[in-house]
């Protein structure tokens, strides 16, 4: 009787040891993700960074060579100015430069020469002078002797002449002497040395600019005291209210915009604003990214839509970020892009039928980050795995991975225990 007994315990103990050995060698369904395929509405936008920008703005610029003063009291970013009333800058002509020692010396020999001309016009005044007063009493003696018939009218003629010839060479001369002393003021005024600094100049030789436009002070360009050169920028002017978003989208991508597509604006600290695209410009331009890569850039203007009052804490030269409506649809069949893989040249997807994973292809339309537009190839409500890992194949038995908790999903991902207070595992991926 024990005999037998000892053979029904080991018969029985090798039974479940087989059991158990199938049972841990039998395939375990893979856990899995699951999503259903069904409609809705979908878009596609172009996402991209872009800056705010005002749309007019002015920018005032030296008119002359000069130095830029420093306006009491001192304007500052964001002040408002009035149109032709506010002074944004005060210029002083330039002084005189410095000049090297061989110009200073042809300076001197041109003075040297300057004042031997003038003396020379100044002794042909006097030649002419005695000239005319001779020629003069020769006229009174000829008139008197005219009178007495002693010389013929002819003489009388001549003498008249020589007066006046000789009053018009010594007009002409002193007007030589003018010249002549101009010529020498002139080099006196380059052999001048730089002027000393003014700390008070008078206003009379100044230039002021005033606002050409109303509105506030954006940039100032030229803030300190200093020289400047014709055509310097000093300050830009524009107004804040007159906003706009100007965005450099990538070539591939402003073909499939057109003006009037609608935009959300977001990402620059505040509420999401609507907008809409005014122009495409339609010339493009190169630019380099910050990877050193060489990209096609089109700008394109956006306009708000929603009043001031949701965006007027934006300023000039924000930043924001855009994302463009290139294509919409309230009713479509989609399936989430994380369900897609390819096969071969097609896209696939894994359906999950009858507990198992059946791969099928699919064609897609229109996709954005999210979903993808279904063409063929699944129906509303069919179940796809998402995120499918490398242990998921065509045939492969699988289950739909219940909720985690909050605990379990830290340890899954390398989390230490609320316990373990300060202390983070280095791994932050699954295990």
């Amino acid at each position: 009787m024990t005999n037998w007994m000892k053979r029904i315990g080991g018969i029985a103990a090798f039974g479940l040891i087989a059991a158990a050995a199938v049972w841990f060698a039998w395939a375990q369904p893979v856990p899995v993700d699951l999503a259903t395929v069904g409609k809705g509405p979908m878009e596609v936008t172009v996402d991209d960074e872009a800056k705010t920008q005002v749309r007019h703005v002015y920018t005032m610029s030296a008119p002359i060579a000069g130095k830029v003063l420093r306006i009491s009291p001192p304007h500052h970013v964001g002040d408002e100015v009035v149109k032709d009333e506010t002074v944004v800058a005060v210029m002083q002509p330039a002084t005189p430069s410095f000049h090297d020692v061989r110009t200073h010396e042809e300076l001197l020999a041109a003075l040297g020469a300057a004042e031997a001309a003038v003396t020379f016009a100044e002794a042909e005044v006097k030649r002419l002078e005695a000239a005319l007063a001779y020629s003069r009493t020769q006229l009174e003696r000829a008139e008197k002797l005219a009178k007495t018939g002693a010389i013929s009218q002819g003489d009388l003629d001549k003498a008249s002449f020589e007066v006046d010839t000789n009053e018009a060479a010594l007009a002409s001369a002193k007007a030589q002497v003018e010249v002549r002393r101009n010529e020498q003021a002139m080099i006196q005024a380059r052999l001048g040395q730089p002027a000393e600094d003014v700390t008070q100049p008078d206003p009379a030789c100044c230039i002021q600019l005033r606002a050409p436009v109303g509105g506030r002070i954006l940039k100032i360009v030229q803030e300190s005291e200093g020289m400047v050169q014709p055509g310097a920028p000093l300050v830009e002017i524009g107004d804040p209210l007159d906003l706009q978003v100007v965005a450099d989208l990538l070539s591939t991508d402003a073909v499939q915009i057109s003006p009037g597509a609608s935009v959300r604006i977001d990402g620059w600290g505040g509420p999401t604003i609507l907008g809409k695209v005014t122009r495409v410009d339609p010339a493009g331009s190169l630019k380099v990214s910050a990877l050193g890569i060489e990209e096609q850039r089109v700008r394109t203007e956006i306009d708000f839509v929603d009043p001031p009052e949701k965006w007027s804490r934006l300023g000039h030269d924000y930043r924001v970020i855009v994302h463009v409506t290139s294509w919409r649809n309230d009713n479509v069949l989609n399936v989430p892009v994380a369900a897609l893989f390819r096969k071969d040249d097609d896209w696939a997807v894994y359906l999950a039928k009858d507990g198992r994973a059946r791969t099928t292809v699919v064609k897609i339309g229109h996709r954005n980050s999210k979903v993808a537009e279904v063409e063929s190839g699944v129906s509303e409500g069919e179940r796809v795995v998402i995120h499918p890992s490398d242990r998921i194949a065509d045939g492969v038995r699988v289950a739909e991975r219940g909720p985690i908790t909050a605990r379990q999903g830290a340890q899954g991902y390398g989390l230490s225990s609320p316990s373990r207070r300060g202390s983070v595992s280095r791994s932050l991926w699954p295990r």
